[in-house]
């Protein structure tokens, strides 16, 4: 390797190490990642979770309720769970959601997905009774295709017996 050459690497490696550098957070300085998840700030809930973001809806609000065998009915615990998404979705307008309804893995697949519509229309209803927009919210079933946890105990079916909101920025048409 030629000396010109041997001086062209030095100066790129010396540039990367620059780069770096000026990447690098000087020490004991804070970032706010609002993606971020540890620790701390808001109720409990990961470091850099804001109210007003998704991640806070999923872990403080909770976004997942659970449903009887083969009902869709929703319980009283269901019912409080739904007015805290309510009370959120109204209180961020800018968020829309996805209302998807689940089944275990017990009996066939056409009447699981029927089922899980049923909880997600459940669901939809509520929040929309609770002053969330209908233009704002959209239903899914996934039925038994998508469980928590593939099992054979009554305590894992339970799990799998579910509706969950799930929230993302922009309003539905």
């Amino acid at each position: 390797m030629g000396m010109a050459m041997k001086q062209m690497m030095k100066l790129a490696a010396l540039g990367v190490v620059v780069a770096l550098g000026a990447c690098s957070k000087p020490q004991g300085a804070m970032v706010n990642d609002p993606y971020a998840s540890g620790q701390g700030a808001y109720d409990g809930v990961g470091v850099g979770t804001l109210p007003g973001s998704a991640e806070y809806f999923r872990t403080a609000v909770g976004d997942t309720v659970n449903f009887q065998l083969d009902q869709s009915t929703l319980s009283s615990e269901a019912r409080g769970i739904l007015a805290r998404q309510a009370q959120w979705m109204n209180a961020n307008p800018n968020f829309s959601a996805v209302i998807e309804g689940h089944a275990d893995e017990q009996g066939t697949r056409e009447y699981n997905l029927a089922l899980g519509a049923r909880r997600a229309s459940s669901v939809q209803e509520y929040l929309i009774s609770q002053g969330v927009g209908a233009g704002r919210l959209r239903t899914v079933s996934y039925g038994k295709e998508r469980p928590l946890a593939v099992c054979s105990t009554e305590e894992c079916f339970t799990r799998n017996r579910r509706g969950v909101t799930v929230v993302a920025p922009g309003v539905g048409s």
